[in-house]
């Protein structure tokens, strides 16, 4: 394949097929995970916003410049709220595809209610201040990962990839591979492939109980 996925492409292929040639330090630490169930599978290129010490400045002016189909980044404070059920809302009015937030948030009612993807930490009613700006689209860490403006990001239930830009086409490939190869067995047939594979592996090293 040479021409770019389109994100419905990216969205057909589950982070589990990513894993086929995206690496473990390319997947955020699963304690930032979905605040409300049952979310859709997100995807698109990352607006990376790195907030102060006890701020949230950057990322209330983010929702303001990112583009429509932008998925926020955001290296935060662990210990207040990053965002709110107001901030989000402005933010999926605006075409933000989710926030994916190395932090917490508050308004999680709200923020259900108006079913926007939020990935975090956790809740926490306090809010931070707005104190300090930070440069967007810097590399930022979140969970981590290094993230890099224009990485792809795809996230569902089982965790967020972190796709580098500069090997988009190469990781969906493998992902898209895996995923068709998967879709073309039953369970009776994958079982068999299974089994086999695993009892080599036992001969191989031996075991034979």
């Amino acid at each position: 394949m040479s021409d770019v996925p389109l994100i419905q492409d990216l969205l057909s292929v589950s982070p589990c097929e990513y894993a086929e040639a995206l690496p473990r330090e390319q997947y955020i630490d699963p304690a930032i995970h979905q605040l409300w169930t049952p979310m859709p599978r997100i995807a698109g290129p990352a607006f990376t916003v790195k907030c102060g010490k006890g701020d949230h400045l950057s990322l209330h002016a983010a929702i303001y410049r990112a583009k429509p189909g932008d998925v926020l980044v955001v290296e935060a404070d662990h210990d207040f709220a990053s965002t709110g059920g107001n901030v989000c809302a402005v933010a999926k009015q605006r075409g933000v595809v989710a926030m994916i937030i190395d932090g917490l948030v508050r308004d999680i009612g709200e923020i259900r209610g108006i079913q926007f993807p939020v990935y975090a930490r956790g809740v926490i009613p306090v809010p931070a201040a707005k104190d300090k700006i930070y440069p967007f689209n810097q590399p930022i860490q979140c969970g981590g990962v290094t993230v890099y403006a224009g990485d792809y990001i795809v996230a569902d239930e089982d965790g967020i990839a972190v796709i580098p830009q500069a090997q988009l086409i190469q990781i969906y490939t493998a992902g898209k591979s895996r995923t068709d190869k998967d879709a073309a067995m039953d369970l009776a047939q994958w079982e068999k492939q299974h089994s086999q594979k695993i009892e080599a592996k036992l001969q191989a090293l031996g075991f034979n109980e």
